[in-house]
């Protein structure tokens, strides 16, 4: 078995993001290192950046049906009737 350091380095980034570890901005640039003292590809550069713009992609998403759930139940709460108590 043997040790691939670009591999290791560009999972190593995927994956702190995605676990909220580092933010996306500071991923970037440390890809952006890697690739200047070639330990990473341009391909494994643009594999973060996909990664990123997923990750993102998946925030605005979570963000966005939470609002919804919130908006309903507020309408819920507003709508509901309220002779419930007799």
């Amino acid at each position: 078995m043997s040790f691939d350091l670009s591999e290791f380095l560009t999972d190593g980034l995927i994956s702190s993001v995605n676990n909220g570890l580092i933010p996306s901005d500071l991923a970037t640039v440390y890809a952006g290192n890697y690739l200047v003292k070639s330990l990473i590809t341009q391909a494994q550069v643009t594999q973060v950046s996909d990664a990123i713009t997923a990750y993102k992609a998946a925030q605005v998403a979570a963000d966005q049906a939470a609002a919804d759930q919130a908006q309903q139940q507020e309408v819920n709460q507003t709508s509901a009737p309220e002779d419930t108590l007799k």
